[in-house]
């Protein structure tokens, strides 16, 4: 096996993430008594990979493969949640496009065509995980309505029901017309429109001339209202309290009543109330006993019945409003009152309006019967499971949002009205409620809130009040969050006590985003305590969001989103794996550019070209550690041998430091620098002196160093890069012969993911050689940075005087070969005492002052001339950008990201104009010294 010239990931990657998964190598292992759980937050069944579901795979892969490799028995849980709005949003219009809807079909028929849509493509997510490189245990595969997990959603509302913490009533609740189900809380979005606020006068009843004028964002709701309320100590409103008005176009009498809930500087100071459409004024109405009027239908229609009841008949007005669209009544509402003289004004007025986080509809508040589960009881237990600590949430700061939206937790509704998910375990006596079904369109139908359900296991065979025999099934199906709320648990088996339920709960770690922290962590704490008797796992890491690179949220109509498959497909996985994690700073969205991942492809391709270094000059069949190890014994290792060990050794036990804290960019960042600053930039350098004899050293031994440097930098960074890890890994065995390991689970020693990761190594630590070499460092790299300085070619030769102490320069003169082939020095001389060199570059590193005579690096007039134009060009430069920003039009103007990115050219542009003017001083000094080229 050799390593191609170039690293080719599209050759590689399939191929062993097929070998892992035919290895069985995802697998938990038999042997290992420790174990590390996790379960994957499942993405819709709907979905698309996505820059969120990388990152969040991304950090949970590294940490899987991480654990696996320390001998942690690993069970990673992969699998979809079926997604209920989404889900029977996508295939209602494939539906539509042929023509069809879901009530033409029937539910039964409609949900069997869901199921044949998940079966062809809702895998489609799984599949562009596996392209991720994720080691999910795909045996252990589940889907929030497979036969296990559905007996558990079962078993979970029956027992709820069974300890009195679930119950149907009717509420206020938020509906989407567009899907026509309820909303929790948390699934409404709400966003700042510019609306109006329409000022509209309600006459007395005694006393016509005289009213009271509300003020409103919503005059449609109008036609529900049954009272106004004004602040009991406002005295411009003390009078009216308990008299009659006279609801506009309804004519309905409704009273003023006097409620503290009311903002006296809001609008006029007067509140309408309308209890059946709003949650405040449903909250005033039962305590002042207010009737609720529902004048929408499910698709937020006006309907006539609550208006034929309240009169008896269908009044006269109504015929204008029947059917219309609760915008296209607001229409004919202020146009009406126009003509009346009753709308006072009409101004503009920015406020939030909650929308549905599927579809993006205004939702409705409206009144409906629905099923709650008694929240308080649930959360107390899983606040307290925070408090004390069996829970650590990191960042620390997100415990406080937890707290915050826990403590003030309101009651969970957790039916759906629509027909894809988990069907309600309750039954309702066709004989007792039969006549209680209230229709909501397109064949839907829901139960009146009077009817009372027969919740159970297995479907009732006896009415226990009549004694009948049919029964109807609640047409609800269970909000999409109830079933992942029992994810950790119902994954392994639950109910059943399953060896993986005994073995693997609680999870070890939660890797999820912010956004979905109240939406699903809280509940599967609530449910984890409920169920298990025990947290549902042991942490929880909470990462940010990925970003566009100027910070902006990724969106379709931004055209801002950047698609990972193909960012994968074209800079490979590792590169696009490994820039996610170095950008994951903890409580930091992620700025995400193009150009980073092509700085990290760039890594890959410098670990790439370092194995074939060390390849090409390793000699076949050793075991580099053990021979190292004999090495060492006999203190046979070279000042640059012992320094990279010594590096590595830090470097180990800073990254699982970092790892193990969930730091993931410090983990990154750790194993980057060792591998392309220390080991490539210089270590592999310092070696070649060795191999090919310009020192006199034993090239075995520097080939031993070269191949367990890179052996442990393979392991260290696989949890990261994978894939070509793996396949650099595969040739540098097969080289070295075959390990003294046994790998865990008996599997054979054919991949790196089963190899031990690497631990730190007291024995190689030097503290002594660290100083040394980096003292040796330091002076190449300000010879370096001198004659870059000054245009010297870099092929060029440069003759290096030191003047210093007799202690460092003693070092350094043992050091010589190399320093002269770092530096490309063609000679270095020595000087502890006499006058400095004159006319040549100078640099100083602690007591050690370094020259380099100019006239033996360029030619003094071309390299001035060079020098003067360059800085004629950066002061143009610079004069431009202070033109811009000096600008009060454009700084007021432009974006912000744009303002600073100017402010960063013009500092730029300073810093290159004051190197310019030092080079220049520089060749003065030359010039003053009689110094000629």
């Amino acid at each position: 096996m050799e390593l191609s010239k170039a690293y080719s990931h599209s050759e590689v990657e399939a191929k062993w993430y097929r070998h892992w998964n035919d290895l069985g190598a995802f697998r938990p292992s038999d042997s290992s008594a420790s174990h590390f759980s996790m379960v994957i937050p499942p993405p819709n069944v709907t979905g698309s990979l996505h820059m969120g579901h990388a990152l969040n795979n991304t950090l949970q892969d590294t940490l899987c493969r991480y654990k696996r490799m320390d001998g942690y028995r690993v069970l990673w849980v992969p699998g979809t949640d079926h997604a209920g709005i989404a889900t029977q949003n996508v295939v209602e219009r494939q539906l539509a496009e042929k023509g069809l809807s879901r009530s033409q079909l029937g539910r039964e028929k409609f949900v069997q065509r869901v199921w044949a849509w998940r079966m062809e493509a809702g895998g489609t997510i799984l599949h562009q995980l596996k392209a991720l490189g994720v080691s999910c245990d795909w045996s252990h595969e589940r889907f929030t309505m497979d036969e296990g997990l559905s007996m558990a959603v079962i078993e979970a509302f029956v027992r709820l029901w069974e300890d009195g913490l679930l119950y149907r009533a009717e509420r206020l609740i938020n509906w989407c017309p567009r899907c026509k189900t309820a909303l929790a809380d948390i699934e409404v979005v709400h966003e700042e429109v510019n609306g109006h606020l329409w000022h509209i006068r309600y006459p007395l009843v005694d006393q016509p001339a005289r009213g009271l004028v509300v003020a409103t964002t919503r005059p449609e709701t109008m036609l529900g209202d049954t009272a106004v309320a004004v602040h009991p100590d406002d005295p411009r409103y003390r009078n009216f309290i308990g008299k009659k008005l006279r609801l506009p176009i309804v004519e309905r009498e409704i009273p003023v009543i006097a409620d503290t809930f009311v903002d006296q500087s809001f609008g006029t100071g007067a509140l309408k109330i309308t209890p059946a459409h709003d949650f405040n004024d449903f909250e005033i109405g039962e305590k002042h006993g207010l009737k609720k009027i529902n004048i929408f239908d499910a698709e937020a229609r006006i309907t006539p019945e609550a208006f034929v009841e309240e009169a008896g008949q269908e009044p006269a007005w109504l015929h204008r409003y029947r059917g219309k669209q609760r915008y296209e009544a607001r229409e004919i509402i202020v146009e009406e009152l126009k003509k009346s003289g009753l709308l006072e004004k009409m101004d503009g007025y920015r406020h939030a309006v909650g929308k549905c986080y599927r579809c993006s509809t205004p939702i409705e508040p409206y009144l409906t019967p629905q099923w709650f589960i008694k929240i308080k009881p649930l959360a107390e237990p899983a606040i307290e499971a925070v408090r004390d600590g069996r829970i650590k949430v990191t960042p620390e700061g997100w415990s406080n949002s937890y707290f915050a939206w826990m403590e003030n937790i309101k009651d969970w509704c957790i039916s759906r009205q629509i027909w894809w998910g988990h069907q309600i375990p309750a039954w309702y006596c066709k004989a007792c409620d039969g006549g209680k079904l209230l229709e909501t369109g397109e064949g839907d139908y829901m139960l009146a809130r009077d009817a009372r359900p027969i919740v159970g296991r297995e479907p009732p065979n006896r009415c226990s009040s009549c004694g009948g025999n049919s029964f109807l099934q609640d047409p609800d199906v269970l909000d999409t969050w109830f079933s992942s709320a029992l994810w950790p648990f119902s994954t392994l088996g639950w109910p059943k006590q399953t060896e993986d339920l005994k073995r693997f709960y609680p999870t070890s770690v939660l890797v999820t985003g912010f956004d979905i922290l109240f939406f699903w962590v809280a509940r599967m704490i609530m449910m984890g305590l409920k169920f298990m008797a025990d947290v549902p796992f042991r942490h929880v890491y909470i990462h940010a969001l990925v970003r566009d690179q100027e910070g902006q949220k990724m969106s379709k109509s931004k055209g801002n989103v950047i698609d990972p498959l193909e960012v994968m497909e074209r800079y490979g996985t590792d590169a696009f794996r490994f820039t996610l994690a170095a950008l994951a700073a903890m409580g930091r969205d992620i700025k995400l550019a193009e150009e980073r991942i092509v700085g990290y492809q760039n890594f890959v391709n410098k670990l790439w070209n370092a194995a074939r270094f060390v390849l090409m000059n390793l000699s076949p069949g050793q075991r580099s550690e053990q021979n190292l190890a004999d090495s060492l014994r006999g203190n046979e290792l070279n000042l640059p041998d012992q320094w990279i060990l010594s590096r590595l050794a830090t470097t180990v036990g800073n990254a699982r430091e970092a790892i193990d804290s969930y730091r993931f960019n410090e983990f990154a960042h750790h194993l980057y620098q060792f591998t392309w600053h220390e080991f490539c930039d210089w270590y592999i350098e310092m070696s070649k002196l060795s191999l090919n004899g310009t020192i006199k050293d034993d090239p075995l031994k520097t080939q031993r160093v070269l191949a367990t440097v890179l052996e442990n930098i393979l392991l260290l960074l696989h949890p990261l890069i994978p894939f070509v890890t793996e396949e650099i890994w595969q040739v540098l065995r097969e080289r070295l012969g075959p390990g003294k390991q046994v790998m865990p689970g008996g599997i054979e020693d054919s991949t790196i993911m089963l190899q031990p990761y690497p631990r730190p190594r007291p024995e190689w630590m030097q503290p002594e050689a660290d100083e040394r070499i980096g003292f040796l460092m330091e002076v190449t790299r300000a010879i370096r940075n001198l004659r870059a300085e000054m245009n010297c070619a870099p092929s060029k030769e440069v003759k290096v005087i030191l003047f210093g102490g007799e202690q460092n320069l003693a070092f350094l003169r043992s050091q010589e070969p190399y320093l002269r082939a770092l530096a490309r020095a063609s000679s270095v001389d020595y000087l502890t005492k006499g006058e400095r060199p004159r006319g040549a570059a100078t640099a100083v590193v602690g007591e050690t002052e370094i020259y380099l005579p100019l006239g033996e690096m360029i030619n003094l007039e071309e390299e001035k001339t060079r020098l003067s134009r360059e800085l004629s060009r950066a002061e143009e430069e610079l004069a431009r950008v202070q033109r811009k920003l000096g600008n009060g039009e454009f700084v007021a103007k432009a974006k912000e990201e744009v303002v600073r990115r100017e402010k960063e050219k013009a500092e730029e542009f300073e810093d290159k104009i004051r190197t310019l003017n030092l080079s220049l001083g520089r060749l003065r000094e030359v010039e003053q010294a009689g110094e000629k080229p």
